[in-house]
């Protein structure tokens, strides 16, 4: 009777810290939801989402000299003060390679104004009159350019002279010639800029030639620009040169703006179809996982803030592709729970308590999490390295969605399940709890055997063969498309020219439209008037002054909103080489650390599967002429870390169930281990790729359809993965394997030394 009592009273307790613990669980889940919107109003945003400019410039020294990372540095912070000038808040400057520079300014209107002042260096150099280079601003102070006056009292410019050793070596020599002068030059350009076209007009408004002084003896002084200048353009003068005095010039390669009318729909679309798919998913976890699933629904509310809050303290710049990342990231996070809360109920059919499953439901599911997450880090670390910059965006997003993953989904969630799993008040309601009828469980101590055991009957090797067949024809279909159509339908990003995007309430026919390109002396590749929205893809690389026009033109004709991007042949080759390097990169760093992981034969038929879902990929977009472009690069590598996440947690099962096989393995021994292995993770894996489907389909039915073509890709790849993770990789790892049964294994090399350390007496015997 007494035990009875103190049974019931345990349970009583249980029951109060159940109730106290869920009452603290849905405050935080409210609390939690309450933060979502003052967290994302404090965000920056990106371009893509707010609107405004990007221009990414090719940077090079005036004086022909290799360009060196201490110019490229000077050149970033010319920039940052020319930025400050136009009063954008959170302005993304992003060096990329040597010679690189991106500059991205959301909430910009003016994007004619930004790119003159941007554009306007300032660039100082000092020439004979021949034109000849003499010297360059390296000998000034930098910022050291003041408004003085001249002998008459008139507005002038004083330059501070830093290398007076180079100054007097330069006007010494320059004494001696025969027009011994030095003429000061402001952005000079060889093609129209001569010192014998501007000597009439050396020191007057408009000239780029500011000065032209006769030198009679070497002087290391410092130099004053004396001119017809007004006070306004000597102050002006000062600050150009003061906040672009460099050894540089900038050529723009690509360029792109964007109306904030299409960034704050795109926002709007976006978060939308991210709080619908998100919700879908909390809806799935419960209806599986119950108890546990809702307790999974508020560690993923953690989640997302953490996400949010940690891009935000490190200042991040929130874009499409970020978000993008995040909404990705969560059905992916998911796949932590999913895996551990499998092994647990694993551990419930064999007739453990539920203290006892969820220890070892913990322990044993912990070694697929931890390498699924490695090998997915290192294609986002791979992506961040060799990406542009909308790749990058999206790159840095999944880095910190993967560190936040392994910190909610490992350490918090578990503890939180394992504080409700503890209080004992679950242990005859294992089904409340995660779905997993008392009835289902064996009692041991009676030597009652496995009751449930998922997809038993099924072999799901028995048609690997026919699959694999299948999946080689849909391949070759791919390309048997491909070579008839003459290649993919590549994006402006993978084929140099421009991308004209217009939104207008007037209804356009194509052949206007066409006729419109004719008129404006473009070369169009393909126009696509899709309702209200009308996408032009041009052959031409506009220049700046193209670019007014067009979009102008546009505005006056359609009352058009108009988006344009361009993109130069340079950006073009640069773009397609980063890209063939990120996936081979990706499969050399997968197959060496699943080489060190596990072994070779997993390693190669798991990146063999992910060149099947690459080109599956490939073959649905050749088929539908979906555009590729730099964020189809993107996707192709987030279904890298993905599908190859998915294969490993197959891996891991086989490895473990090897592991435990203590007879002489043969083919059919190996054939029913892998079997039995891909059964025992079906369900994870079809539940890990619901979750994370869901919000991609939100994303594509419902979110912004500048990023319709990643979407597809996602879509696409991860079915694919998840397919090519139960039949391809393990049809492929069967065949390697049943070639190396029977081989002699390598016989470690034991040395003499190392045996007497192994028998020193009070260590090991």
């Amino acid at each position: 009777m007494a035990k009875k009592n103190n049974a019931n009273n345990k349970i009583k307790k249980g029951k109060k810290k159940v109730i106290f613990s869920t009452f603290i669980l849905i405050v935080v889940a409210i609390v939690l939801c309450a933060s979502f919107k003052p967290l994302l109003d404090n965000l920056n945003y990106g371009l893509d989402l707010q609107g405004g400019f990007e221009v990414l410039y090719k940077v090079d020294s005036i004086d022909g000299s290799k360009m060196n990372q201490s110019k490229l540095t000077a050149t970033y912070k010319t920039l940052s003060k020319r930025i400050d000038s136009l009063g954008v808040s959170e302005p993304e400057i992003i060096t990329e390679g040597n010679n690189h520079i991106r500059v991205k300014l959301a909430g910009v209107k003016d994007a004619d104004t930004a790119r003159k002042q941007l554009s306007t260096v300032a660039t100082l150099s000092f020439r004979d009159t021949d034109d000849n280079l003499l010297m360059t601003s390296d000998v000034l102070v930098s910022g050291g350019a003041k408004v003085s006056e001249d002998s008459s009292g008139n507005p002038a410019v004083l330059l501070s002279v830093k290398d007076k050793d180079k100054f007097y070596s330069v006007t010494n020599r320059v004494k001696d010639y025969k027009n011994n002068m030095i003429v000061i030059w402001l952005d000079y350009d060889k093609t129209n800029d001569s010192y014998e076209k501007e000597k009439n007009k050396c020191g007057t408004s408009g000239s780029n030639c500011l000065s032209a002084a006769t030198v009679s003896q070497g002087f290391a002084s410092d130099v004053i620009i004396q001119g017809n200048f007004t006070e306004e353009e000597a102050t002006n003068l000062v600050d150009l040169i003061n906040s672009g005095s460099l050894p540089s010039k900038l050529t723009e390669i690509s360029s792109k703006t964007v109306e904030a009318s299409f960034g704050g729909n795109t926002l709007q679309k976006t978060i939308t179809a991210g709080v619908i798919g998100v919700a879908i998913i909390f809806l799935i976890l419960i209806l599986v996982y119950h108890f546990a699933g809702f307790i999974s629904s508020v560690a993923l509310l953690l989640y997302a803030i953490l996400v949010f809050a940690v891009f935000w303290l490190v200042g991040g710049v929130l874009t499409l592709p970020g978000i993008a990342a995040v909404i990705l990231g969560i059905g992916m996070a998911v796949d932590a729970n999913v895996i551990t809360y499998s092994r647990i109920k694993d551990e419930l059919y064999k007739g453990r308590s539920l203290k006892e499953a969820f220890k070892l439901g913990s322990k044993e599911s912990f070694s697929s999490i931890f390498d699924g997450n490695a090998t997915t880090l290192l294609v986002a670390i791979i992506m961040f390295i060799f990406g542009e910059s909308s790749v990058k965006g999206f790159a840095t997003m999944q880095i910190i969605t993967i560190f936040v993953t392994v910190f909610v989904m490992i350490f918090i969630n578990r503890n939180i399940v394992k504080l409700f799993a503890n209080t004992g008040y679950f242990d005859d309601k294992t089904n409340l709890f995660i779905n997993v009828k008392k009835s289902d469980i064996p009692d041991v101590s009676k030597n009652e055997s496995i009751k449930v055991i998922p997809f038993k009957n099924v072999n799901f090797l028995k048609h690997a063969k026919l699959m694999f067949t299948t999946s080689i024809i849909i391949i070759l279909v791919g390309v048997g498309t491909y070579a008839v159509r003459g290649g993919f339908n590549l994006g402006v990003d993978f084929r140099a020219g421009s991308d004209i995007a217009l939104v207008t309430d007037k209804k356009l026919l194509k052949s206007e439209v066409s006729k419109d390109i004719k008129s404006l002396g473009l070369k169009s590749s393909s126009i696509v008037v899709d309702g209200k929205n009308t996408d032009i893809l041009v052959d031409n690389v506009l220049g700046a002054n193209k670019v007014k026009k067009v979009k102008n033109y546009f505005v006056k004709k359609y009352d058009a909103k108009v988006d344009i991007g361009v993109v130069s042949n340079l950006v073009k080759r640069e773009l397609i080489k980063n890209a063939i390097m990120s996936i081979l990169i990706s499969f050399v760093g997968i197959i060496v650390y699943m080489s060190i992981r596990f072994k070779f034969s997993f390693g190669v038929s798991g990146v063999i599967a992910l060149v099947h879902d690459i080109l599956i990929i490939c073959t649905v977009f050749a088929i539908s002429r979906l555009e590729v472009s730099s964020m189809f690069i993107a996707a192709i590598l987030a279904i890298i870390g993905y599908s190859i996440n998915d294969t490993i947690v197959l891996f891991d099962r086989i490895r473990e169930n090897l592991k435990n096989y203590d007879k002489k393995l043969d083919k059919e021994s190996l054939y029913e281990i892998t079997n039995r292995s891909i059964r025992e993770t079906f369900n994870r894996t079809i539940w890990t790729c619901v979750t994370t489907i869901v919000p991609v389909i939100a994303l594509t039915l419902l979110g912004s359809r500048e990023i319709i073509g990643f979407n597809i890709a996602m879509l696409v790849g991860l079915i694919s993965g998840t397919y090519s993770s139960i039949f391809i990789a393990t049809y492929l790892y069967l065949l390697i394997e049943s070639k190396n049964l029977g081989k002699p294994k390598k016989k470690k090399k034991v040395y003499k030394d190392d045996v007497e350390e192994k028998l020193i007496k009070g260590v090991n015997c």
